[in-house]
């Protein structure tokens, strides 16, 4: 059974900074590229960020690039979001997802969603 647990949102001034981790479960986390994903109130869910299963290939959203980073590390099965520079757009619930096809780059596509972790930025 899949099974992606995020943590580490919470309240942030403009300007500062969160790292999110998720950790994976019930897969062989390091056959499967994943991604970040946000949803703010009354809209609809967008791609952040996602990286391939051996962290050659990135990719994000032009909203984030140079201000977020997308990480992971096999060995503990956890996926993670450095997030610099934050702006109160970036406010929405923040969500670690496995993108469907083993081995594959990074896209915005998945078949299994953790349950979210809230980022507030505001001052």
């Amino acid at each position: 059974q899949v099974q992606l647990v995020e943590s580490g949102g919470g309240l942030a001034q403009p300007g500062g900074s969160l790292r999110l981790s998720c950790v994976a479960s019930g897969f062989a986390f390091d056959n499967y590229g994943m991604a970040w994903a946000r949803q703010a109130p009354g809209k609809e869910r967008e791609f952040v960020a996602g990286i391939s299963y051996l962290s050659g290939r990135l990719l994000y959203s032009d909203s984030v690039k140079g201000r977020f980073t997308i990480s992971r590390d096999n060995a503990k099965n956890t996926l993670y979001l450095q997030m610099n520079s934050l702006k109160p757009e970036d406010t929405a619930m923040y969500y670690c997802a496995r993108i469907p096809t083993p081995k594959s780059a990074p896209r915005a596509d998945y078949d299994h969603w953790g349950q979210g972790t809230q980022v507030t930025v505001s001052s």
